[in-house]
């Protein structure tokens, strides 16, 4: 269920997201949600490429799914931070559930 939320920004904020907003022809609050969820993604990116976050924490903090990720990851050049006992570990994963 949506959530609404009141905020308080400077000037030049608010000037950026009306303009955002204005030249996709959509309202702020669209244009909001849309700068929040790419911060999300950005976020997730960062802390992927700096080993502070997992794939699967990464995914989750941009709210995507690991598939997504992982091509999202590969999009920006962010080389994979998996260790070859991650990779192995996951193989005995999969072993283990199929």
């Amino acid at each position: 269920m949506p959530k609404t939320v009141s905020i308080r920004m400077d000037e030049e904020d608010y000037a950026f997201l009306h303009k955002l907003a204005k030249e996709g022809k959509e309202d702020l609050s669209k244009a909001v949600r849309e700068v929040v969820y790419k911060g999300r993604v950005m976020l997730a990116i960062e802390k992927y490429k700096k080993g502070q976050a997992s794939l699967g924490k990464a995914a989750e903090l941009a709210g995507l799914p690991i598939g997504q990720m992982i091509t999202l990851l590969a999009e920006f050049g962010v080389e994979s931070n998996l260790e070859k006992e991650d990779y192995l570990q996951g193989l005995k994963n999969l072993q283990n559930v199929w």
